[in-house]
């Protein structure tokens, strides 16, 4: 559990989120949600607020830092063999969100990209799916007690915890789809064992676990739980693809289904565009709610948007939080919310200024951030 002080000063920003469709409902008559796709109302920056000027020299800042180096390079790992499909970065693009409206817009925010470790957001959100539909009756629970994957009955990683698994402080070891526990990136010999809930590791080959063992709660593969619970009540396009790799196939009820990645460290995890990566967003900026149907529990919010004890600036997978312990943006509020992925690949919740930005490809992630906020100057 988080320490008394720590839960204090995040207390704030949590609820911010979990309250934020209520705290917007106070300012007007009613929350706009965009319809499907392409459907997607405007404003100016001046009609919510904002410096079109200052917002401009925000935009112009990510064209001039587009990372053309931020694709797919496993080269200086130990197990560096590409086993899902990868691409090439279409190109710098993003867009901003004020109330839900599109205020700024720059690139191609339909071209379809790898997203690397947000791909992990994506994954929690099939755990916090499966948490509120009672398939995992607490994440506190061990996982051996849901799943028939041999290596959780290993003394090592019989105790670990969907939480820890979560949080990635779940020190589970093996070896899965032909890579190992200590094969993640820069990594050339085994490391020390490490006890469940001992150390925080951002480690590839257990994020990869946790997919399977949720794949195995579902008995269906996740990429359907995602389109028909979030995707499509959310408007997102139907140009997303969830990848798994080539090997990472099993048998569940007779019927063969694709373990997919939690990222794109070895190819595969989630290639989607901007504008869906908005929506999502825009789904946890208003509490879990879209419209007038609650698609994932604020509880679950809260759960995942709460600091891992010992790595204070991480929540649940990828729920990337900007703490006063620990801001990884320093540019940005404590309160922030980020879900990362490596390029630079960013999707950030502003819950002070009720925005959603996403930027793809960047450089200097941190200088763009404190730029879109200096367009607030004028509030």
């Amino acid at each position: 559990m988080r320490s008394d002080a720590l839960g204090i000063k995040w207390t704030l920003g949590v609820l911010a989120l979990s309250l934020a469709a209520d705290v917007v409902l106070a300012q007007g008559p009613e929350l706009y949600f965009p319809g499907r796709w392409d459907d997607w109302e405007r404003r100016t920056p001046e009609q919510v607020g904002m410096d079109a000027e200052k917002l401009d020299a925000a935009i112009q800042f990510a064209m001039d830092n587009f990372n053309r180096e931020g694709g797919f390079n496993a080269s200086n790992e130990p197990y560096d063999k590409t086993i899902g499909p990868v691409k090439d970065p279409s190109g710098m693009n993003g867009l901003v969100l004020r109330h839900g409206y599109i205020v700024a817009e720059w690139g191609d925010t339909s071209a379809v990209d790898m997203t690397f470790s947000v791909t992990k957001t994506y994954l929690s959100t099939t755990a916090g799916l499966a948490v509120d539909e009672g398939l995992i009756r607490d994440v506190q629970d061990p996982v051996r007690n849901y799943v028939t994957d041999g290596s959780f009955r290993h003394s090592h990683n019989r105790d670990i915890t969907w939480h820890q698994l979560l949080n990635q402080t779940s020190g589970w070891e093996g070896t899965l789809w032909g890579k190992t526990d200590w094969s993640d990136r820069y990594r050339r010999e085994r490391r020390a064992a490490e006890m469940p809930g001992e150390s925080y590791r951002y480690n590839d080959t257990r994020v990869n676990q946790l997919a399977l063992c949720l794949l195995q709660v579902w008995r269906r593969p996740l990429p359907q739980v995602l389109k028909e619970r979030i995707m499509d009540p959310i408007g997102a396009s139907p140009t997303w693809r969830w990848h798994g790799y080539e090997n990472s196939w099993i048998n569940v009820d007779g019927q063969m289904m694709q373990s997919v990645s939690g990222g794109g460290h070895w190819g595969g995890g989630m290639f989607i565009n901007s504008r869906d990566h908005a929506r999502f967003g825009y789904l946890f900026l208003r509490g879990g709610k879209w419209g007038d149907e609650q698609l994932i529990s604020k509880k679950w919010i809260e759960m995942a948007s709460t600091p891992t004890d010992i790595q204070p600036n991480y929540g649940y997978m990828n729920w990337f939080l900007n703490t006063d312990q620990a801001k990884q943006y320093r540019s940005a509020p404590a309160g922030n919310i980020f879900f990362v992925g490596a390029g630079t690949n960013l999707v950030w919740l502003d819950l002070n200024h009720d925005m959603v930005v996403v930027v793809r490809w960047i450089r200097n992630p941190n200088g763009f951030i404190g730029r879109v906020l200096e367009a607030f100057d004028s509030e």
